[in-house]
């Protein structure tokens, strides 16, 4: 698997993972941190590992 392919599937995977922890976790109680906000940020970081991908797949087919 190729370093492109590698980042879509895990910014894919991390966003999903992410999505369900900021729609399921809301009545959740963790002293620390909540765990919505924790999804929020899982997102986030999905989505830069996806564009990442995306701009390296690009950037190999030129």
């Amino acid at each position: 698997m190729s370093k492109a392919r590698g980042n879509l599937v895990e910014g894919a995977v991390t966003f999903v993972i992410g999505l369900g922890l900021w729609l399921f976790t809301g009545d959740v109680d963790i002293p620390v941190f909540t765990l919505t906000k924790v999804g929020i940020v899982m997102m986030c970081v999905g989505g830069v590992l996806v564009a990442a991908g995306l701009w390296q797949e690009a950037r190999s087919k030129t």
